[in-house]
Order: C-alpha cells, then structure tokens, then sequence
C-alpha cells in the first residue's frame, strides 16, 4: 500500500478543504450508520441467509478526515478479515484519483461529494455514491468569547481558505440563510493555504477570527494560545435546512463494477461502517492507525481531531436525502461546483 507521509497542512488541504470526518458521539444519523441498502433482508428461522461474495476492489481514498474512517477496514483487510479485498492507495488530492475513476483503474474511492457529482456528469452516468463517509469539517475559531451564533458575525472580518471552492459556498449559504450578505455584512479575508490563515490570527492584536477544516483546526490550537472553537458549521447547517446536510467526502462506485459485483459492493459498506464504528468508538486505538497511514503525524493531533472530524456511513434513502440537498446548494450558488447539473436518481446508489 502506498502511504504518503507528509506535513499535515498536505493533509488537511486535501481533504480538510476540497474533500474532506464522525464526533466522539457521532451525529445522530451516524450512530445507527444508515446502511439500511446494505443490511440483509430478514428471513424465517427455517430459511438460511445468502451468502455474499466479496471480490477484490481496487479503492483510493484522500490523505485527511475522508480516510480517518476507513482506517481499521484497511487493516482488516491487509490481516486478511475483510470479505473483501482492498487494493488500496491513499492519495494527495483527489486530481489524482479522478482520472482513475474514469478510465477504470479504479473501482471505487472515497472522494469529495462535489466531485462525485463532477464525475458522474463527466462519464454520463457511469459514477455513483453509495455511502456518505464524512460530513462537515469546517469551525469557526477564535480567541474571544464574543462569537456564540452565527449572527454575531455580522461586521467582523473572517479569515479563511478555499476561494471559489465548498468551503466559500458553505460559508456563504450558512451566512445569508442567517440574514448576512458575504461581503457586505461579513468581511471575507481568503488566504491560499490554512498556514496563511493561522499566521494572519498570529499577526491581529485584536480578537480574530478564521474558518478552519480538522485536523487543522487541532493542530491551530497547538500554536496559539486561547484559540477556541465558536461556531460549528456543520450545526449551523443543520439549523437552516434539516432536510440535507453539509457533506464533505463520499464513497463512489463505477456502474459498472456495481453491476458485476452487487455483493462486493454491499459487503464494502458494511465493512465500512464497522470501520466508522470503530474509529468513533476507540479513538485512541484508531488514532494510531491513522498515524501509520500517513494521514496526521501524530498520534496526539489524530485523538483530538477524530471526535470533530464528523466519521459517518450513511447509505441509503437517507444518503440521497441530504446528499441531493447540499448538491442543489452548492449548483445554486455555481454549476460548475456539481459539473454543470444536478446528478439524476442513478447517480444515488441502493435509494
């Protein structure tokens, strides 16, 4: 397995911003997982389940909270436990695993889900999701104690990353869905890269205030004293529209492969939500997983920063539900976001 080990700036810019895990006590959607498409049917005491049959499954998945949540899955499966087989490779950005997904290299990845959208339109139809893997990523932080809604916002400079990706357009719903104009009511300050970010906080003698993805959010608070979590954005979200959700990574498959292997596919989200099961519930065990992949560089980092990186496993119905949701938010405010149109029922796999 290729394991990229790098500064954990890589790792949150990778996934953190353009992906992108759940809390210690996971949102409520995640604690039951939602893999209603893969539990099986229940069946007479005298009639015996079916049996699935795992296959190989070449898979890539993003250095950062995306990969958090697949960690003892990738384990299991190198130890031989999995139904499954997983090839796996984790990956700097997701620009090297699109054109895999596309010319078939791969089977299946863990991807932002903007992106997802962005490919199924590239290959007509030929990419779906069948599993939300993280939800929101982004906090605003602080060192004052001034912040405690969203409204309170209002005339205040934010410093942030990801011009002209998500994060803008999270950033952006969740302001004028609470009454402020980005811009007009909030100043907007973007940097090119969250060390930028933390160095601009560094530098305010005031009281400043930043948009930041875990795990960087963890690492910000190692280096400046006081700094402190005000606004979780996945909250917000929830707060001004309940019926979707602010979605940071996915688990895509090629049609194809779906089709040709209806089991694999429905034993990799049941392995996958283990997985999410036991990072959520043994954090510090799954920390240490997540230092030997590569994804953060230390084991202290990873503790703090898995209970806020939003791990879930959430398929079916309910998947689509706020998937298609947050979709037709970002293809609102920038079609190119979503590929230039919203993904048909296809693109929701097992909903």
């Amino acid at each position: 397995m290729k394991r990229i080990v790098s500064i954990l700036l890589a790792a949150v810019m990778a996934a953190g911003l353009f992906a992108a895990c759940g809390a210690s006590s996971a949102p409520e959607s995640s604690s039951a997982a939602s893999v209603s498409s893969a539990a099986p049917s229940s069946v007479s005491s005298s009639e015996a389940e079916p049996e699935l049959t795992g296959a190989t499954v070449r898979l890539a998945s993003l250095k950062g909270p995306t990969t958090m949540g697949i960690v003892k899955m990738l384990k299991d499966s190198e130890n031989g436990e999995t139904a499954n087989t997983y090839e796996s490779e984790i990956y700097g950005s997701a620009e090297e695993i699109s054109p895999k997904l596309i010319s078939g290299e791969l089977d299946a990845a863990f991807v932002p889900c903007n992106l997802a959208s962005v490919l199924y339109n590239k290959t007509e139809g030929q990419i779906e999701i069948a599993a939300i893997n993280t939800l929101g990523v982004l906090y605003i932080v602080t060192t004052g104690d001034g912040i405690t809604s969203v409204a309170d916002l209002a005339g205040k400079t934010i410093y942030a990353t990801g011009k002209g990706t998500t994060p803008e357009y999270a950033l952006n719903y969740i302001l004028r869905e609470n009454g402020l104009e980005p811009g007009t009511d909030v100043t907007i300050d973007y940097k090119s890269e969250a060390t930028e970010v933390l160095a601009a906080m560094q530098a305010d003698s005031g009281y400043p205030i930043a948009m930041l993805p875990q795990p960087y959010v963890t690492t910000a608070q190692m280096q400046m004293e006081g700094l402190n979590v005000a606004l979780d954005l996945t909250e917000e979200w929830d707060k001004v529209s309940p019926d979707s959700a602010l979605v940071t990574g996915v688990l895509v498959v090629r049609k194809d492969f779906a089709e040709a292997n209806p089991d694999a596919v429905e034993l990799m989200i049941q392995e996958y939500n283990a997985s999410v099961e036991y990072v959520n519930a043994n954090v510090e065990e799954a920390a240490k997983l997540v230092v030997e992949y590569g994804i953060v560089p230390k084991e202290e980092v990873a503790v703090k920063a898995i209970p806020a990186c939003n791990i879930v496993c959430i398929a079916g119905s309910e998947m689509k539900a706020k998937a298609s949701g947050y979709l037709n938010v970002l293809f609102e405010q920038d079609a190119a976001s979503v590929g230039g149109a919203l993904p048909a029922d296809d693109f929701y796999y097992g909903a």
